[in-house]
């Protein structure tokens, strides 16, 4: 059973990749139309409701445990074209959490980044190696310094791999955002990457974005570039990130569009972000993990209604392997 004593309160499932036998490519955590149906049918589909009824229900603290929705992250396109016939089957109406500068000439290229490390290598360790060699600092050294981080970081998210991990800190904490864009923009000239030719098949375009709103899916508020690290970032910045978010979103849906929801991009926020969603009255927002993060004085799994819990499809996949 999928709701089990790890899991038995009311949250969010969290899902990004899916892939298929066209344009979408296999990737690291992409899921099949068909494993997605079977997630669907492991958690139960009575035990999953809709988005405005999992708002409307945290509002009133009727919410049960054995309740949860379904949030898509990123804006990427194999949601709309995988995942959205299956909600469709099943008449599932979910969030989806869409960061605005894919609607802009300046694309914020966290998904084009992993296409090309997931596609244009032999494995995605081979990426990381390669990466690493151009980094002009002392990288064991700063993973020793931060072993413990790196422990916390697999504990916290145990979908990902060591070398994930440590990818990750070296590109949120060791290297500036601008040291970071010019090492990738070398290893997409070494293969001949031209980025812009992939915006079209990794990202949604208005269009969908207005389809789905049309379906009774909820839009919500994802930043507006993507900050892998959004706590990082003065109040001053983290204000513009959600109210351009939710700007850009008012011109492509209409006046009729507004903000209910959100998720913390990779799962980063602090106080302050807190506030600035409080003050545009965000009524549920949602983070990455099913923990109670005692750095974030958290007293239980659902802390406040800006920080409901969700579970990674891929944690789900695994308990059905168990299982089976």
């Amino acid at each position: 059973m999928y709701h089990n004593q790890d899991n038995n309160f009311f949250h969010g499932v969290m899902f990004h990749h899916f892939h298929d036998d066209s344009i979408h490519k296999i990737g690291q955590g992409s899921i099949t139309s068909n494993q997605f149906e079977k997630i669907i049918k492991f958690i139960g589909r009575e035990n999953i409701i809709s988005a405005k009824n999992f708002i409307e229900k945290l509002s009133n603290n009727s919410l049960k445990n054995n309740e949860v929705c379904f949030t898509f992250d990123d804006g990427i396109r194999c949601q709309y074209d995988i995942a959205l016939p299956i909600l469709d089957k099943y008449d599932i109406k979910a969030f989806f959490f869409i960061y605005s500068s894919i609607f802009t000439n300046n694309p914020d290229l966290l998904e084009v980044y992993r296409y090309f490390r997931l596609n244009f290598f032999k494995n995605v360790n081979h990426f990381y190696d390669e990466f690493f060699s151009l980094v002009d600092k002392n990288l064991e050294n700063f993973f020793m310094k931060n072993k413990k981080i790196i422990e916390e970081k697999k504990n916290k998210f145990p979908v990902y791999s060591y070398p994930d991990i440590k990818f990750r800190l070296v590109r949120d904490i060791l290297l500036s955002k601008d040291d970071y864009k010019e090492i990738m923009e070398k290893l997409m000239k070494k293969k001949d990457f031209k980025k812009e030719n992939y915006y079209e098949i990794l990202f949604m375009n208005k269009k969908m974005i207005k389809h789905l709103y049309s379906k009774g899916h909820e839009i919500g508020l994802h930043s507006h570039s993507h900050p892998t690290l959004l706590e990082a970032l003065n109040e001053k910045d983290q204000y513009f990130e959600y109210k351009e978010n939710y700007s850009l979103f008012k011109k492509i849906i209409g006046d009729k569009y507004n903000a209910k929801s959100m998720s913390h991009p990779c799962g980063s926020y602090n106080d302050e972000t807190l506030k600035i969603l409080n003050s545009m009255n965000i009524k549920i927002g949602f983070k990455s993990i099913m923990k109670i993060e005692k750095n974030k004085n958290m007293k239980k799994i659902n802390n406040t209604y800006l920080e409901i819990a969700r579970d990674d499809h891929m944690n789900i996949i695994n308990r059905m392997n168990k299982v089976l």
